[in-house]
């Protein structure tokens, strides 16, 4: 569903990528494991058009992604949950969701009420703080709600970016459920996280990122019981 191959990209002058391919498989979870600054927010950047590749190629159901815009690349159903959330703290919580659902060019009403449904049966919680603005929810909330948001976009595959960075064990385990739920719903998750027991236990397989480069690959199952995964990542 979802392929990078050999693909090379940085910042300025400064490279920070170095052939990285990977690949994730329709109605997969994949986890992207590596320590602070080994490239994989770059990465997601990358994959999501926020930056260029300087070489490689980057595929979504066979089509290039490798020079579209961010918005172009999301109305083909890739969403992300950035790093930190990114929701827009002086809107309100239905206006973020709705923003989710024009920003990938649908404004049916229809459309909205199935989804904003959709949404309240996996995050009840946002229905209550509908029109609460976004910067006085907690931070578990605000991560829902980033979660939420690319759902009611219609995403197929879903890029997340450190989601449980900071939070409460509850609400973990809360994040870790709803990816559970996204994979049975049919939708794709690229996960990267930081925890990584809390990733190989919901994601199917996983990369080791390293310095910019691939350096593992296997099921989460081998990737708990490699003694690479405690030497690269300490756990």
């Amino acid at each position: 569903m979802f392929r990078m191959r050999e693909v090379h990209a940085g910042y300025g002058a400064t490279p920070i990528l170095f052939g990285v391919s990977l690949e994730v498989r329709e109605g997969e979870a994949v986890a992207l494991l590596g320590k602070n600054g080994m490239g994989k927010t770059t990465l997601m950047k990358t994959a999501i058009g926020f930056l260029k590749p300087w070489r490689g190629a980057i595929e979504f159901e066979g089509r290039d992604l490798t020079r579209l815009a961010p918005h172009d690349i999301a109305r083909l159903g890739v969403g992300l949950v950035p790093e930190n959330r990114r929701i827009f703290p002086g809107l309100t919580v239905r206006e973020n969701l709705e923003l989710g659902l024009s920003a990938a060019g649908q404004r049916s009403g229809a459309l909205r009420e199935t989804r904003l449904a959709a949404v309240f049966q996996h995050f009840p919680r946002l229905r209550e703080r509908l029109d609460q603005p976004g910067k006085t929810l907690s931070g578990g909330e605000q991560q829902m709600l980033a979660i939420a948001r690319v759902m009611m976009a219609g995403a197929r595959l879903i890029l997340m970016d450190e989601p449980t960075q900071g939070l409460a064990p509850a609400f973990i385990r809360h994040i870790r459920d709803m990816i559970g739920e996204l994979k049975r719903l049919g939708v794709t998750v690229l996960l990267i996280e930081q925890n990584a027991r809390v990733a190989l236990s919901v994601c199917d397989r996983g990369y080791i990122m390293e310095k910019g480069v691939i350096v593992f690959e296997a099921s989460s199952r081998e990737l708990r019981e490699s003694p690479i995964t405690r030497e690269k990542l300490g756990v």
